[in-house]
């Protein structure tokens, strides 16, 4: 039976010890590797957690930072002391919930706008009743020459069958300078004046009243 020797039994037990070693070394190792991989994996788990609450968070706050769109019905307040016409808030309106303007912005426009909007609208009634102030001056009836005196006969006709509130209405509109105004109470303050007149009775017939000349067809 062959005896190993000291060195020979210490060789393998140098290598076995080695081996031993090695061993212990790679479990050692493969564990410090596992460690690691299960770190990087919570760390990866936890960059995801925070990045998806990060992500949560610019969400709510994109949606609280997000503006309101259209009211299901505008309420406009008009300036101090004026009205807004119902037909142009009707168009506005439609035009604000085409655009999905929330309450305040479309106000704000509308506060915006509307004075342009009326201070064009008075250039236009102001230019229209320029234009027919100069039609009547050279009206062939009543302007020319005569005018001041025709418009005194058509004054006299207001002051006769007028009322304050019909000369305000007059002034307010623009239609004291219309022409066709005009020419109505020339020709009634002419009838009145002629009215006053009474001439000799040739042919015995009653002088008719002024609503008879004014409209032949009239009943006596």
């Amino acid at each position: 039976m062959t005896t190993e020797t000291m060195i020979t039994a210490a060789a393998k037990t140098t290598e076995s010890a080695d081996a031993s070693g090695q061993a212990t070394q790679q479990a050692a190792t493969g564990a410090e590797a596992g460690s690691q991989q299960q770190q990087a994996t919570e760390g990866q788990g936890t960059q995801g957690q925070q990045a998806e609450g990060t992500k949560t968070e610019g969400d709510q706050q994109q949606q609280e930072n997000k503006p309101e769109g259209a009211p299901e019905n505008y309420e406009f307040k008009a300036p101090e002391g004026q009205q807004f016409d119902d037909t142009v808030i009707g168009a506005f309106s439609e035009v604000a919930k085409e655009l999905n303007l929330p309450q305040d912005a479309a106000q704000k426009v509308l506060d915006k706008m509307a004075p342009v909007i009326q201070a064009r609208h008075m250039e236009q009634f102001e230019a229209a009743r320029a234009q027919w102030a100069e039609t009547a001056k050279s009206d062939k009836e009543f302007g020319g020459e005569k005018l001041d005196e025709n418009l005194a006969m058509a004054k006299k006709a207001i002051d006769t069958f007028g009322t304050p509130e019909f000369r305000a209405l007059l002034n307010d509109s623009g239609f004291g300078n219309h022409p066709e105004v005009i020419r109505v109470f020339y020709r009634a303050g002419k009838a009145i004046s002629e009215d006053r007149f009474v001439a000799g009775s040739g042919g015995g017939k009653t002088p008719q009243s002024v609503a008879q000349r004014m409209y032949p067809g009239m009943n006596p």
